[in-house]
């Protein structure tokens, strides 16, 4: 019997994952772009595969709304319910952290 290997939880992304993550989080606002541009510049080294899915079902919203969380102007319950777990709410916590100069 073959199986396939399972990643454990807390593995870090692959170079290609990363990159086709990176395609897939260009945003039509310019405001989501810089949130997520500065999420990749302090944390795609240690971007986790679980973080990446969080990151990737953010990318399922508007605009308008990822830049509602964003801003704390919304939380993931008012805009989406089904976002709400473990993951989602680590990442939005990530983009969220102030930016250092």
């Amino acid at each position: 019997m073959h199986t396939t290997p399972v990643e454990p939880v807390d593995a870090l992304i692959d170079e290609r994952a990363l990159s086709k993550l990176k395609w897939r989080c260009r945003r039509g606002l310019l405001e989501n772009d810089i949130f997520i541009e500065r999420f990749f510049n302090r944390f795609e080294t240690v971007l986790t595969v679980n973080q990446a899915q969080g990151l990737s079902a953010l990318m399922e919203l508007s605009d308008n709304d990822l830049l509602d969380l964003h801003l704390a102007r919304k939380s993931l319950e008012q805009v989406d319910a089904s976002l709400v777990c473990k993951d989602v709410s680590e990442v939005l916590s990530m983009l969220r952290q102030p930016f250092e100069r």
